[in-house]
């Protein structure tokens, strides 16, 4: 693989990283209300992203398109998950609409300990196996049949590096203080629409992996 084609492989990522998706939606909401949750969320993220890239480059792909009911039962679980965060979110969102803001402090300190964020993230991300096919898709044109243990490691880190880049830069600018003073005006409905996104997601996913699991 040439420096060329593995420059390709992390631009590609970084569009699909970008694209709007429950990490992305995640992050930003919880960047809205605390900096050091949303790196946490990051890292979870992060490591989930870790976890698919390396299962991937080792061929994890080919199993669950040869076991479809794999994936199908993963993305039930995963689904199911969604769709629990997303009633939550949109509870909250609607239960606080009429309230006024919180001030930056107040926010924080709703947000539960960084451990939980760390695990919320990692989570969600998992929640979606589906991603091993997007990477695969990625990957197979540009990467041997048979790739030196070298190479696989370059490319795992390269895509999980670039996307955790991507990701902490995302939630250190939606974490500044001027960005969340505005967001926080806007907080409750932010819960709502990320919670409306998750259930949709989350439902999605379910729907999906039944049938997977009965076809």
């Amino acid at each position: 693989m040439t420096l060329t084609n593995l420059a390709a492989l992390v631009g590609l990522n970084l569009v699909g990283a970008l694209s709007p998706g429950p990490d992305i939606i995640l992050i930003t909401r919880t960047a809205t209300q605390s900096r050091r949750h949303a790196v946490a969320v990051t890292a979870g993220i992060q490591l989930g992203v870790l976890f698919w890239c390396t299962v991937t480059v080792f061929g994890a792909a080919a199993v669950l398109n040869a076991f479809p009911e794999v994936l199908g039962v993963i993305q039930i679980l995963g689904g199911a998950w969604l769709l629990w965060m997303g009633r939550g979110m949109l509870a909250s969102g609607w239960r606080n609409r009429t309230s006024p803001p919180v001030d930056l402090e107040d926010a924080e300190s709703r947000m539960g300990s960084l451990g939980q964020a760390f695990r919320q993230g990692l989570t969600t991300n998992l929640s979606n196996p589906k991603i091993v096919l997007f990477l695969a898709a990625l990957i197979a044109p540009l990467l041997p049949r048979s790739p030196s243990v070298g190479l696989a490691v370059t490319v795992v880190l390269a895509l999980s590096w670039s996307s955790l880049a991507l990701h902490l830069v995302l939630s250190l600018v939606i974490s500044t203080k001027a960005v969340r003073r505005r967001l926080l005006r806007a907080g409750p409905w932010i819960d709502v629409v990320a919670g409306l996104f998750f259930l949709v997601a989350g439902a999605v996913l379910v729907v999906n992996g039944v049938i997977d699991v009965v076809d």
